[in-house]
């Protein structure tokens, strides 16, 4: 065992054994660092990487290439997961070296944590054109013992540039609906028009640019935008990169027809896509969106949730081949047509065989590295209406078979060697998950998912929280730790209030109105607008870095807009909208160069731009006017409102109405009357008393979306 044996990240436990001496990140590395007047080689990655694994099985536990860093580096690993600071600040360097990035990620430092050489992948000796990582140990060190002043004179030089990368000072530009319409014109460019998605290979699921296209259909009412989204969204629902037996949704596609994934499936995937299925469904009320949905929540509370309510992380895409004896990428997953024959009856196999279709030497055709050859990924190859059209069956009894054969399938898969869990708890992701179970226990009227939001907030205020207040990031084997970054605060706070919309509890809303105020206090940059990603109260690293690019994820800056957009017309408090002013006018430039990789963020000005609608709902929830009012509420697309209701419980009127200020004057005297306040652009209606009419009103002609009208 190595110094990383203590440590609680299942990804740093992994290399416990390695012949390597690593270090986490930490004062005792960078000590010794400068004593031994050694450079150190930062490694990063996460526990279900697939080439996080084989680098460790190439080069860490190769005992020749430990040697050479135990000799003359000093080594440190990193959980990106645990650590995304460190993850973003030394990726943006490794991409302004090499002009590209990702995990493993590998760099080099100086004593003085300053990046100087890096890369991501590295076989371990010279292969397809490159570099080994043995020859990359050698060429360094040798260029450390004899031109050190010229390594450390590039770090600082590399330090400057990413200074200037964080710094985004406000340039004075104001954002528009332009950029809404620069936005989908480009995704539009990007469009695979046969099979969906936004590039040939390899495909990204990218909820969240799904979202903002549902948002610009809405305002312009381009129907072209939500046929993008429409039809990507059947497209991976149908594809490989959708488990078909278990539910979830794989990392990504490495091919253009969303057939072969990479098979490790996240969190934040399962809950980003939730949403973007949960708003067609609003949209087009087809039943398949909404089932979509309900298998990926049904998987996520069956293999992803802790027994006190939190959401693990992710689970990899390897686990043990049986046949070949080792680890390999989508072992768990895959089948041959012998396995499927042998589990189902004779007269089901070829039903199942049609509808997926499996081929006798395997169906993954466009493998690039011929992983699966002989293999059968599952994918709908053909409809239940044309499958039953082929076999001379009638629809239901076509449905029948390949349910009961799915489920067969499913328990015999179960036996298999399960790929590893990363059991981490961490609140920003979670987050994302509350929201989107809150979501859906709206949008489905099922109060499952309302409990499963409950009782993941409700861990995280308990477990997360320290006695000063601060959210923490990282819950695991018992032990809550790392400060909450930006994003554990935003997405927290969206969850909270999302599930406060699900509840009306107020307790929820409390909860996020003081994390927003804690927000603001240790994130802001107070001179150029917008936030960092770590806190004042935070290491001080090398820079301090402000994202907002959308990613895999949301950035933190993107939520936060979010959240500040929600406070203000939750509250009516100036300061929330000064903030978010601010914020939307420091990145403006930034937007306009490229607004299609910030899809998150014009969700939120898309909310700002308005009009924004203010719901309200008074009397005792269990008024089966209240309960349909409700489902009313939820049952269109409607993206851009809030909505706040009274307590289901006894309330102080006067505390209720300052804590959510929309609410003043309209708690009633008589608790038992049921009323719908519903505004729009601080335009307000009268209220109203019957599911009827509340219905009338909020299908009545809307008025122009457009800005300013």
């Amino acid at each position: 065992m190595n110094r990383l044996e203590n440590e609680k990240s299942p990804y740093l436990l992994h290399h416990a054994n390695n012949p390597v001496d690593w270090f986490a990140w930490g004062d005792e590395a960078f000590a010794k660092a400068q004593k031994e007047n050694k450079p150190i080689i930062l490694s990063i990655g996460y526990s279900t990487c697939h080439w996080c694994h084989v680098m460790e099985r190439e080069s860490f536990e190769n005992k020749e290439i430990a040697a050479l860093m135990n000799s003359h580096f000093i080594s440190i690993k990193v959980d990106r997961e645990e650590r995304p600071d460190l993850d973003q600040i030394y990726m943006a360097s490794v991409t302004a070296m090499t002009g590209q990035g990702g995990w493993p990620l590998t760099v080099f430092l100086t004593p003085e944590k300053k990046p100087f050489f890096g890369g991501t992948y590295f076989p371990p000796y010279a292969r397809w054109g490159s570099a080994g990582f043995s020859d990359i140990l050698e060429s360094v060190r040798h260029s450390w013992q004899t031109n050190k002043d010229q390594v450390i004179a590039s770090s600082v030089e590399l330090t400057v540039l990413l200074e200037r990368r964080f710094s985004m000072k406000t340039d004075k530009s104001v954002l528009s609906e332009i950029q809404l319409d620069q936005m989908f014109n480009r995704l539009k460019s990007q469009f695979d028009t046969v099979y969906g998605g936004f590039s040939q290979s390899p495909k990204f699921p990218m909820g969240h640019t799904l979202s903002i296209l549902l948002r610009y259909w809405r305002r312009t009412n381009k129907k072209e935008a939500l046929n993008m989204v429409t039809q990507t969204l059947r497209a991976m629902a149908q594809g490989g990169m959708y488990d078909q037996l278990g539910g979830g949704f794989h990392r990504y596609s490495t091919d253009q027809f969303w057939h072969v994934p990479h098979f490790e499936k996240m969190l934040y995937d399962q809950a980003l896509l939730v949403r973007s299925y949960l708003e067609a469904f609003q949209i087009t009320g087809e039943r398949f969106y909404a089932d979509v949905a309900r298998d990926v929540l049904e998987y996520v509370l069956r293999d992803m949730t802790d027994e006190r309510g939190g959401f693990f992380c992710a689970e990899d895409a390897d686990s043990l081949d049986v046949l070949e004896g080792h680890d390999k990428e989508g072992a768990f997953y895959v089948w041959s047509l012998a396995e499927i024959q042998n589990v189902l009856p004779q007269e089901a196999h070829a039903v199942v065989a049609f509808h997926f279709g499996i081929e006798k030497e395997g169906n993954a055709v466009n493998d690039p590295h011929a992983e699966f050859t002989g293999k059968n990924i599952l994918a709908i190859a053909h409809s239940i209406e044309d499958t039953a059209k082929h076999f001379h069956l009638n629809e239901d009894e076509t449905f029948q078979i390949i349910a009961e054969a799915k489920q067969k399938l499913l328990q015999t898969r179960n036996q298999r060697s399960r790929p590893h869990l990363d059991d981490k708890i961490m609140a920003d992701w979670n987050g994302l998950m509350i929201s989107a179970f809150a979501f859906a226990s709206l949008v489905l009227d099922d109060a499952r998912y309302c409990d499963a939001a409950r009782r993941s907030v409700d861990f995280i205020l308990d477990s997360l929280l320290d006695q000063n207040g601060r959210l923490l990031h990282r819950y695991r084997d018992g032990q809550s730790g790392i400060l909450g970054t930006l994003e554990d605060y935003a997405f927290f706070i969206l969850g909270l209030l999302d599930t406060y919309e699900a509840t009306l509890d107020p307790k929820y809303f409390r909860s996020a109105r003081a994390l927003t105020d804690r927000m603001i206090e240790l994130f802001e940059d107070q001179e150029n607008g917008g936030f960092y990603l770590s806190g004042i109260d935070a290491e001080k690293l090398i820079v301090r870095s402000k994202e907002i690019y959308d990613g895999a994820l949301p950035s933190g800056n993107s939520a936060a807009l979010l959240v500040l957009a929600h406070m203000y017309h939750m509250t009516t408090v100036e300061l929330y909208n000064e903030k978010l002013q601010k914020a939307f006018n420091a990145f403006a430039g930034s937007i306009a160069l490229h607004p299609e990789a910030y899809s998150f963020f014009l969700s939120a000005f898309d909310f700002d731009l308005g009009p924004v609608e203010e719901i309200v709902l008074c009397g005792p929830h269990a008024d089966p006017q209240f309960k349909e009012m409700k489902r009313l509420v939820y049952r269109s697309f409607r993206p851009n409102k809030i909505f706040a209701g009274t307590p289901n419980r006894n309330e102080d009127a006067d505390e209720i109405s300052s804590l959510i200020p929309i609410l003043a004057g309209r708690i009633q005297n008589d608790g038992n009357i049921v009323a719908a306040y519903l505004c729009r652009g601080r335009t307000c209606r009268q209220p109203v008393h019957t599911a009827l009419e509340l219905s009338e009103i909020l299908h009545e002609q809307q008025p122009s979306l457009k800005a300013g009208q």
